[in-house]
């Protein structure tokens, strides 16, 4: 796994003052760009996916859509996306969450889980926790359950894991990365 850590966090780029002044944005286009650091990046979540027996991946918008597709296609499980609130059409649950200022909605097709579905979410990036903890709780109320979370990178220095934890119920969270 330290192989393939190293080749991971050598196609992720530092860009400084971006999106705004005093942010370190970790940018994974270089990553998805180069072949073998993608395909090892899907193999190391789609063993992830086998290991917590997901019936199907959910991928948080936007990055999570590029990572979490192909994991599913690679362990033979359904994908769904779970979309900022208005871009699906169709009858969909809703889950609203707090940001640093203000809030912000997620949705899912209501008739893609159900009560039989162990699913796992894929995102690039675990930050404050946010965006997944509401994820969690759009899985539960559409009857589904939890199989965990994973994600390429951890930002310790951030807590998301500590938000995160609680609505777990002890669901495994994995990084591929923690920096």
């Amino acid at each position: 796994m330290t192989d393939i850590k190293e080749l991971l966090l050598s196609r992720i780029r530092d860009v400084a003052d971006y999106p705004e002044p005093g942010v370190v944005f970790k940018d994974i286009t270089p990553l998805l760009a180069d072949p073998a650091a993608f395909t090892a990046l899907t193999d190391a979540l789609a063993e992830i996916a086998g290991r917590t027996g997901a019936t199907k991946v959910i991928g948080l918008e936007a990055r999570g859509f590029i990572l979490g597709a192909p994991v599913a296609v690679r362990a033979g499980l359904g994908f769904i996306p779970v979309r900022k609130a208005g871009k699906l059409p169709g009858a969909t649950l809703r889950q609203t969450y707090d940001l640093e200022y203000g809030s912000a909605e997620i949705e899912v097709h209501a008739e893609d889980l159900s009560a039989g579905d162990r699913v796992l979410v894929v995102d690039d990036v675990l930050a404050t926790g946010g965006t997944a903890e509401a994820s969690l709780q759009l899985i539960r109320r559409a009857g589904a359950e939890v199989a965990g979370v994973a994600v390429l990178m951890e930002l310790g220095f951030l807590d998301g894991r500590a938000r995160l934890e609680p609505a777990l119920k002890g669901a495994p969270l994995e990084a591929v990365l923690t920096v």
